[in-house]
């Protein structure tokens, strides 16, 4: 099993910034994909960023520019740098880590508890 600690939400004015963190722990052999979903009130979960092992990262559009993800492998960890955050931005953001135990073993993915970030206007 994989655990997710997630950190570094809360409530921000528009226009500032959060840097979110989320470090995996437990059975890791090797991590390959890591993300972070956001689910807004009454919506979906959706697709915020992603990074894979080799540092090859995506954006969902409404993102494009003022989210940054990145990772340190070292420390099983990754990271959401959000700027110029906007209202639409609220929500709960999950971490999302798709990892092996063994090398013989398939991929799992593993989910975070979810950070709150609030952006009032």
């Amino acid at each position: 099993q994989v655990q997710l600690v997630e950190s570094g939400g809360g409530l921000v004015q528009a226009g500032g910034s959060l840097r979110l963190s989320c470090a995996a722990s437990g059975s890791i052999f090797s991590i390959n994909a890591m993300g972070w979903y956001r689910q807004a009130p009454g919506k979906q979960r959706e697709l915020a960023a992603t990074i894979t092992s080799g540092g090859s990262t995506n954006y969902a559009d409404s993102v494009k520019g003022r989210f940054t993800i990145s990772r340190d492998n070292a420390k099983n960890t990754v990271y959401l740098e959000i700027n110029s955050l906007k209202p639409e931005d609220t929500g709960v953001y999950y971490c999302n880590v798709a990892s092996k135990s063994r090398p013989w073993l398939g991929v799992r993915e593993y989910w975070g508890q979810g950070t709150q970030v609030t952006v009032s206007s």
